[in-house]
């Protein structure tokens, strides 16, 4: 597992935001100084080609976390070079993840294990890494080339509101209060539109368009727009929340940003989570999530309704359609009826009646020796 100076530089890696680590940027730890040929140097010039190419700012982010574990576990065994690192050093890191346990999070709790999915992102990362460094002819082959990930999960989403779970959640904010009025507008379009939490912070308020009932979201993950319908209520709310409460925060008015804070600044991700997550709590819901809970709710109330698959994908912006065909697992309603009118078992003739016999009787003792 490494020694202990490592293993606490890598778990105080573990512990970082990822707000903490987009302010860190790109820049590497060096831990034992080095040059062009240092590890810390050819991570730093990999992440400087990714955004000259464009990539999300929250792309570079990931990967410079996953390089700078990989770069403080390597400076623990006295790894600091590229030509250092061999197929045989890689699958020795494979193990370290797959048996690495950060420090729990309160007193008496139990360690938390890396998800496989983190560790084959992780793992993923250092493949395109060395294959770009081999491409820049720093490494002489590509130690990488035959790593094997861990298999991919297939997971459902864990938690899903249920309709009227959906409007003890809407009525929570007190909309007689200009920021309850702004947090209730703000969860009508997380249920509508199913937007991710950073598309939310981002959407502009001339990207609302209340006569076609239509927003624009404006680069989103993977640097793509795309127009998803707002819904007549959920347009009722922003349209309210733009007449009534946006004038009143907006202290200066070259800020774009529909939704504001209470400092009259665009929302950080983070802190509409953690107004997601407080919404849910005084609810009286025990689901976890916040606000990719609702992404999730979406989905799945479309699907039930009857929605195609093809517009849920486009609703939600994903590249792949299998992703969202995670959602019809969960959207069981057509199942559940075509199981009750086809299985025998599913129809419930007369229910069952308890037990009417006595119980036994205890039997006489038997008589006493003479």
């Amino acid at each position: 597992m490494g020694g202990a100076r490592g293993f606490a530089a890598v778990a105080y890696l573990q512990r970082r935001t990822r707000a903490e680590r987009a302010k860190a940027g790109a820049p590497l730890p060096s831990p034992g100084g080095g040059g062009p040929d240092s590890l810390e140097a050819g991570a730093a010039a990999w992440l400087e080609s990714l955004q000259m190419r464009r990539y999300a700012a929250a792309t570079v982010s990931d990967r410079g976390f996953a390089l700078r574990v990989f770069v403080a576990w390597a400076a623990e065994r006295d790894l600091l070079k590229t030509a250092d690192i061999t197929r045989p050093i890689l699958e020795a890191y494979q193990r370290w993840m797959w048996r690495f346990e950060a420090p729990p999070t309160k007193p008496g709790g139990t360690p938390r294990r890396l998800s496989w999915h983190a560790q084959a992102s992780r793992l993923a990362t250092l493949k395109q890494w060395f294959q770009w460094l081999t491409r820049q002819n720093l490494i002489l082959h590509n130690p990488a080339s035959e790593l094997e990930l861990p298999r991919p999960e297939k997971r459902l989403p864990k938690n899903v509101l249920a309709a009227s779970e959906v409007a003890q959640l809407l009525a929570v904010p007190d909309i007689a209060d200009p920021l309850g009025l702004r947090d209730r507008a703000m969860l009508e379009v997380f249920y509508s539109t199913g937007l991710r939490r950073s598309e939310l912070a981002r959407v502009a308020a001339d990207d609302v368009q209340l006569e076609r009932g239509t927003l624009t979201v404006r680069q989103g993950k993977g640097r793509k727009d795309r127009v998803v319908p707002l819904g007549a209520r959920a347009a009722a709310w922003v349209e309210r929340y733009r007449h009534e409460v946006r004038p009143r925060l907006c202290l200066d008015p070259r800020v774009r940003e529909l939704f504001l804070s209470a400092y009259g600044e665009a929302f950080n991700p983070d802190v509409i989570s953690r107004m997601v997550t407080a919404s849910l709590s005084a609810a009286g819901l025990a689901h976890k999530g916040s606000c990719h809970l609702l992404r999730h709710t979406c989905a799945t109330h479309m699907l039930e309704g009857g929605a195609d698959i093809r517009f849920v994908q486009q609703l939600l912006g994903h590249a792949n359609i299998e992703t969202t065909a995670i959602y019809t697992h969960v959207a069981i309603n057509q199942l559940l009826d075509v199981h009750a009118r086809c299985h025998p078992g599913a129809r419930l003739e007369s229910p069952p009646t308890p037990q009417t016999t006595p119980p036994p009787t205890a039997s006489a003792p038997p008589p006493a020796a003479r």
